[in-house]
């Protein structure tokens, strides 16, 4: 279930909105035509969920650093 795969992809991001976020970048990338977009969905999710926090979405050390890469 989606749901599941979602939840399991929660403990690699930081939040709700950054999996949002992230889930639906990497959908429009890896989909391909003539395949169902749900399937593609599914498998975002569970890249997300087996991948390493750090490889998935690059954190700052910092809210000084953060603030610095968006001036």
């Amino acid at each position: 279930m989606r749901s599941d795969l979602a939840f399991g992809a929660l403990h690699t991001v930081q939040n709700r909105y950054m999996l949002c976020q992230l889930a639906s970048k990497a959908t429009r990338r890896f989909h391909r035509p003539n395949t169902r977009i749900q399937d593609t969905m599914n498998e975002v999710f569970t890249r997300i969920a087996s991948a390493d926090r750090k490889r998935v979405y690059s954190e700052p050390e910092s809210a000084d650093e953060g603030q610095r890469r968006a001036a």
